[in-house]
């Protein structure tokens, strides 16, 4: 039987990857941008469900400007709070499937070991705080059918990111500093807008128990090891690339230091975790290469 499936957030870079996963599956779905639904308005969350009845919700809307969440802390958590809580509530009513995507910031980022999906959040920033009461929105009102995937250095063609401003600037850059001091693991939307429908599936089926996942890269590096892998895969010259520290880009919202996610949950849903950031970062840099450089 086809599900249908409702995106909110369409028109990021992962919604929209989210969608063309969907479409290349031959399922139902409805993609809603940021001027189609507004999701801190309730009626409007519970009008959008009702009409389009989708088995599956996935939540790809989101504040994400780091920076600016220190300073306007409750903007932030109606758009990353009380949206979850307004989706959460419709899905509740209509039995659909509710997969909230989230964040590492949730986290201290002072670990030294991978962060397993049930270790102790404790955020350090304004936005992982707005994103932790998503979180716990969710799996309050769907203890049985709310997933929450965290995900990290999310980087795709449909949008901006850390991996195309690298492509951008070794082109007009003789060299660049890059931190080297925060670890991490850089994640193609592509891959993770497949196990978001792998687990969609799954959460249907009844073959994945509700609760959080980790949707990042296997493996770690740093913003500079991904640098130099970048050049590299560019041909151009790793040694352009040098080392600095998180003190030299000072910013309003701390970033978190080790922001290394561990996987084991997935195997509870049958489903493998994503594969080496490297061998992601092969595969999709010819359309990255082509979105920045066309």
């Amino acid at each position: 039987m086809t599900s249908t499936w409702l995106i909110t957030g369409a028109g990021g870079m992962l919604g929209m990857d989210l969608l063309a996963r969907l479409a290349a599956d031959g399922g139902q779905s409805v993609g809603l941008t940021r001027a189609d639904l507004d999701i801190t308005d309730p009626e409007a969350v519970h009008s959008a469900v009702a009409e389009h009845e989708p088995d599956v919700v996935v939540n790809c809307a989101a504040w994400t400007a780091v920076d600016d969440a220190e300073t306007q802390e409750a903007e932030a958590l109606r758009i990353n709070g009380d949206g979850p809580r307004n989706l959460a509530a419709s899905c509740a009513k209509t039995g659909a499937k509710l997969l909230q995507v989230s964040t590492d910031y949730v986290f201290a980022g002072d670990g030294t070991a991978p962060y397993a999906e049930d270790a102790p959040p404790a955020p350090r920033s304004a936005y992982g705080r707005t994103k932790l009461a998503g979180e716990q929105a969710v799996l309050t009102a769907l203890p049985d059918a709310g997933h929450v995937v965290r995900t990290a250095w999310l980087y795709g063609a449909g949008g901006g990111n850390f991996v195309r401003t690298m492509i951008k600037l070794e082109g007009v850059k003789d060299t660049l500093d890059v931190v080297d001091d925060q670890r991490g693991q850089p994640t193609w939307t592509v891959d993770l807008a497949d196990r978001l429908v792998r687990l969609g599936h799954s959460a249907l089926a009844g073959t994945a128990p509700a609760g959080i996942y980790h949707g990042t890269s296997s493996g770690e590096t740093t913003w500079y090891g991904l640098t130099r892998e970048i050049f590299r895969l560019l041909g151009a010259d790793p040694e352009r690339v040098r080392p600095t520290t998180s003190a030299a880009y000072v910013r309003p919202a701390p970033r978190p230091a080790y922001s290394v996610l561990g996987h084991d949950r997935w195997a509870a849903a049958g489903i493998e975790p994503i594969r080496d950031w490297r061998e992601a970062l092969r595969e999709a840099f010819p359309a990255l290469l082509a979105a920045e450089r066309p």
